[in-house]
């Protein structure tokens, strides 16, 4: 169980990391976030590969490039989205 949650926080920093480097422009976000969003991307590309590839092994090479691919898309979508109340 431990290293299931360690493996989680690792691929979700490398996953938000890669993101954050790819996506153009300044992203206000700490480290404690950046991991979260690798996770929730991680969550978000396993979905997608699962429902494109019918595969369900995140610590595959599969696993990790769908990771960042998801964290792409959340990075993109919160960037989109997520700062509306600070900007009003």
């Amino acid at each position: 169980m431990i290293g299931l949650i360690i493996s989680l926080i690792v691929i979700g920093l490398i996953a938000g990391a890669v993101a954050r480097l790819v996506v153009p422009g300044k992203q206000n976000l700490s480290i404690p976030m950046t991991i979260l969003l690798g996770v929730i991307g991680s969550f978000v590309g396993g979905f997608l590969g699962y429902l494109i590839f019918r595969t369900n092994s995140p610590l595959s090479p599969s696993g990790i490039i769908g990771s960042i691919i998801g964290a792409i898309i959340v990075l993109l979508l919160w960037t989109r989205f997520g700062n509306r109340s600070r900007r009003a």
